[in-house]
């Protein structure tokens, strides 16, 4: 096959395509952290809802290394097309597919909508032919919209505000300037169609099928991954649309959590991760520019935490075999502790009311943001020769 040299190609702001040699590093130190880190046993079944980036990553590599568990996962990437790279998240899982093969672990994945009632299916036939139940269930689905298993209608998230309209600062990613932004409030259809969309409902149905197939084990554990973050995000998060579907997702993980006490004795939970870069957070409104402020804080204090920290604290102090969770007045199991403490917050709010375009890569780690960035798509890699040509036709093992 051949090889060719690939660059970054920003569109819209996001990154068009990937480099599987970036992607590759990235996990393979994943896997380092997760296997140095936990004791390398202790889960059995493991399936992974939204494996290919970010948390559901860090969470796939740290179930099957840090703890020794069999994993089905399930995610929706794009395969390389001739000229046209894969997806980051297809690179990924080609090498965590890599290196379970040569290591003699079982991790499967489906590549598929995680929406549909064909994926859903597919699941089940895979625990029950080659895996049994699940000792632990994780949903990590970021997803713009939702298509109704049972008819049409597809579903469209929106990030606006609830009430009242709302501006503030924000960076202006071309430019990169710091500028403002208004929103116009959200309508009563925009905020049914974003809970639909980012609230948990579909993942009661993922929990409720498989209780129902006889696929969770005794003493089953479900979880979801959530955000609340700082008051200067609030409007256009925790209390606006996006905050409806995850006051949506945290009910019901309570009515889930009654559920499989009563069948496996078992829990579910939602855990508050810390903020990270993602690829979604860049299009939302005042979010950059609140990371940017919140690394060069936590940074300098040492408490900044990669998914991957996030993910191996969570199974070792909340939900490996054998822990009990923490948690809040809310039942939320609280990752963001440390971003949320008084005084990491108190110099996030002095910093956030003078940033501006001049001092912007003085006071803020814009740098570092646009670093991690790019990280997810396998650029800006430590390690990697970007002039070295590359073999991008990469299939899953």
């Amino acid at each position: 096959m051949a090889k060719s040299i690939v660059t970054p190609r920003i569109r819209r702001l996001v990154c068009a395509n990937a480099h599987p040699a970036g992607c590759a590093v990235n996990v393979q130190r994943l896997v380092e952290k997760a296997s140095a880190a936990g004791p390398g046993e202790g889960l059995g079944n493991v399936l992974v809802i939204g494996s290919s980036t970010g948390y559901g990553l860090a969470t796939l590599a740290t179930a099957v290394w840090g703890w020794g568990a069999s994993a089905l996962s399930v995610c929706f990437e794009r395969p390389p097309q001739g000229s046209r790279t894969a997806s980051a998240g297809w690179y990924n899982i080609a090498e965590v597919h890599r290196i379970a093969r040569d290591q003699g672990r079982l991790v499967e994945t489906l590549n598929g909508d995680a929406f549909s009632r064909e994926i859903r299916q597919q699941v089940v036939e895979a625990l029950r032919d080659r895996f049994g139940p699940l000792d632990l269930v994780v949903y990590s689905v970021a997803s713009p919209r939702r298509k109704d298993p049972d008819s049409d209608t597809v579903w469209s998230s929106v990030i606006k505000p609830i009430g009242t309209p709302h501006g503030g600062k924000h960076i202006e990613l071309r430019s990169e300037t710091v500028t403002g932004h208004d929103l116009e409030p959200a309508t009563d259809e925009e905020i049914e169609a974003t809970v639909k969309v980012m609230g948990g409902e579909d993942w009661e149905l993922w929990i409720r099928l498989l209780a129902a197939e006889g696929l969770l084990a005794d003493g089953a554990r479900a979880l979801a991954y959530s955000y609340i973050g700082p008051r200067v995000t609030h409007p256009i998060y925790r209390t606006g649309t996006i905050g409806r579907a995850k006051e949506h997702l945290e009910s019901t993980a309570e009515r889930l959590d009654a559920l499989l006490q009563d069948l496996v004795d078992g829990h579910c939970w939602v855990s508050v991760n810390k903020a990270a870069v993602t690829q979604a957070s860049a299009v939302i409104p005042a979010v950059p520019l609140y990371k940017s402020l919140l690394y060069k804080v936590m940074k300098e204090s040492g408490t900044h935490e990669l998914p991957i920290d996030q993910i191996i604290r969570l199974f070792e102090d909340h939900i490996g075999p054998g822990r009990a969770p923490t948690l809040d007045a809310h039942r939320r199991i609280r990752l963001d502790d440390q971003e949320m403490s008084p005084e990491t917050q108190r110099r996030v709010q002095e910093l956030w009311k003078i940033v501006d375009t001049d001092n912007l890569n003085e006071i803020s780690d814009w740098t570092g943001f646009k670093r991690e960035f790019l990280q997810l798509f396998g650029f800006e890699v430590e390690g990697v020769d970007y002039d070295e040509p590359v073999e991008t036709e990469i299939a899953w093992s």
